[in-house]
């Protein structure tokens, strides 16, 4: 039995809500018995069966953010979209708060293809996810694993395990510098047990430093200020429980990119810090359906909630080609 969530139900996104779409709240669970929270869009006026998509990410948002952007603006181009919290986050269940882990969010992407595989407007052999920022790299881990996935899309990507265990750009990829994070985290953990609550590691950084790294800054403009901070966003308040980077540092998510057999989009913009996870992922993927696009002069965040440059007729070509 799924756990009775509270679920709010004004409209309380960062986003304009579309007259073109139906939008309602839904729940469903993970094979953890989790409960997720989901918002549900579809074309207005649409019958029969159409092809599906699963939205989630970036790493600490929330569906109010960019994923329900991405999901919203979706269903107008013809798809069943929705867009989920994963477990621990938002409006979705799960204890303790605020945890992520490479597994159980893993498994959310596959916890909202079964929920979508079940409903009567939706065509199951049609079900493709989108995963943004941290996000990304879940979904590649998904579809690696589930063949019911015909169809991916990662934007603005990062590879979680990555950058917790080498550090930006590797620079802190040694085994005495991951020894020491884990002794670090290790303590914390003894810290946590002795309190009996978990420390969380702050979300973006307020106020921002004068000599904050570029990317930092854009974060900043994007959780800290009304064009996309939410109340319920990790990163636009206190950020993860600071364990939550233990399992990543011990379990590579893409270990298993290559042999992922379905279509798959990396989307990222030219001069984002992060970009070099979407083209080193590129170089592991195989097959005829694979696809890098380069969005010139884009940061990371502009492939959040920048409707002029985020390249959703693409995407929208991309999942009708890869859906039919």
């Amino acid at each position: 039995m799924e756990e009775k969530l509270n679920l709010v139900e004004v409209w309380d996104k960062t986003f304009t809500k579309s007259d073109k779409v139906n939008h309602r709240k839904v729940t469903f669970h993970n094979r953890y018995g989790i409960t997720l929270a989901a918002d549900f869009y579809e074309p207005a006026g649409a019958e029969g069966k159409l092809p599906a998509i699963a939205v989630s990410g970036p790493f600490g948002a929330v569906k109010e953010q960019a994923s329900g952007l991405y999901a919203q603006t979706m269903a107008e181009r013809g798809f069943i979209t929705i867009a989920f919290d994963p477990s621990f986050t938002g409006e979705s269940g799960g204890s303790p708060r605020y945890v992520a882990s490479p597994d159980i969010n893993t498994e959310d992407f596959q916890a909202a293809v079964d929920f979508l595989s079940v409903q009567d407007n939706v065509d199951p052999e049609k079900i493709g996810i989108i995963g943004i920022c941290g996000w990304g790299g879940m979904a590649l881990n998904a579809a690696a694993i589930d063949t019911r996935i015909k169809a991916t899309v990662a934007s603005t990507m990062y590879d979680m395990s990555r950058v917790n265990a080498k550090g930006y750009f590797d620079s802190e990829d040694s085994e005495e510098e991951r020894h020491e994070k884990r002794k670090a985290l290790n303590a914390q953990r003894t810290i946590d047990y002795k309190k009996n609550s978990y420390e969380r590691a702050g979300g973006v950084v307020d106020p921002l430093p004068e000599d904050a790294p570029f990317f930092v800054k854009d974060y900043h403009a994007y959780y800290k200020t009304s064009r996309g901070y939410h109340q319920r966003s990790l990163n636009s308040n206190d950020g993860w429980n600071t364990t939550s980077a233990l399992s990543f540092l011990n379990m590579p998510i893409l270990q298993y990119s290559s042999e992922i057999r379905s279509a798959v989009l990396l989307v990222h913009g030219e001069k984002a810090h992060s970009c070099y996870f979407s083209k080193d992922v590129f170089e592991q993927l195989k097959g005829d359906h694979k696809e890098l696009l380069i969005i010139p002069g884009a940061v990371h965040t502009d492939l959040y909630d920048q409707v002029d440059i985020i390249p959703f007729d693409k995407l929208a070509e991309f999942f009708r080609e890869n859906l039919k």
